[in-house]
């Protein structure tokens, strides 16, 4: 992928390795999947849908912005994947038990538009899973822009920033606190199941490091649930549809 494509799209899970699978365990604790209607809002390669069609329920579809991520996903095994905005999905009113969109609504043009549609699809008792960025961790996972080139890869304390300063050297991706995030849903039929943060797999660093990637990750795993997850990578978002708009 072209590091313009990086920035403005994010890159994707390539591999399934022990940060995907605990993902989806959180999402399978927190949404219905045996024999449900499921949506991967922002599908990537398609490796999320593969194993929920493969594990879970048939029905599985799926939307990427991306053509070329589409086709990847139908290679995967997921035929039923279309290319889509995210703030305007091809699918009708009440359609799906669970949405579950993985780390993309930091990189759509409208996130707001973004969650609106997602809790339209949705059917009333079906849930939305979202993980998404957390402003509050000390690394920007996306890169930075700086004198107009883009440099992919973690960049500490740019989130820290004031918003002006912040948004000019990673314009191209948000980072969300616990009340922005779940400002997105005001005014849509849903209620609150669970809100939290959540530390990342860290498989590249475990590569690298073995047992003490290994000690460092279980240290950071285990103070989820404790004020220190405040520093989180990502939030943990589930809400559940009350009910259809007046």
């Amino acid at each position: 992928m072209s590091g313009d494509l990086a920035a403005l799209r994010g890159n994707p899970s390539f591999v399934w390795r022990a940060g995907q699978e605990r993902r989806l365990n959180m999402l399978k604790a927190n949404a219905r999947l045996e024999n449900a209607r499921v949506l991967v809002d922002g599908c990537g390669v398609g490796l999320y849908a593969a194993q929920i069609r493969q594990r879970f329920t048939p029905y599985v579809e799926a939307m990427d912005i991306e053509f070329e991520r589409v086709q990847n996903t139908h290679a995967a095994g997921v035929r039923r994947a279309v290319v889509s905005a995210a703030e305007n999905l091809p699918y009708p009113d009440n359609t799906f038990d669970t949405v579950f969109s993985h780390e993309v609504i930091e990189h759509v043009s409208d996130d707001r538009a973004a969650v609106r549609e997602m809790v339209r699809v949705t059917r009333p008792g079906g849930r939305i899973v979202i993980f998404a960025p957390n402003r509050w961790y000390p690394f920007e996972t996306h890169g930075h822009y700086w004198r107009r080139r883009y440099h992919f890869g973690n960049t500490p304390l740019i989130n820290y920033l004031p918003d002006p300063l912040r948004n000019r050297l990673a314009p191209h991706v948000r980072a969300y606190t616990a009340r922005s995030i779940r400002a997105l849903f005001l005014n849509c039929p849903v209620r609150l199941i669970r809100h939290t943060r959540v530390y990342g797999g860290y498989d590249n660093l475990i590569a690298r490091l073995g047992g003490t990637g290994k000690l460092l990750r279980a240290v950071l795993q285990g103070v989820e649930g404790t004020p220190l997850d405040t520093f989180g990578l990502s939030h943990l978002l589930v809400v559940e549809k009350t009910a259809e708009p007046e």
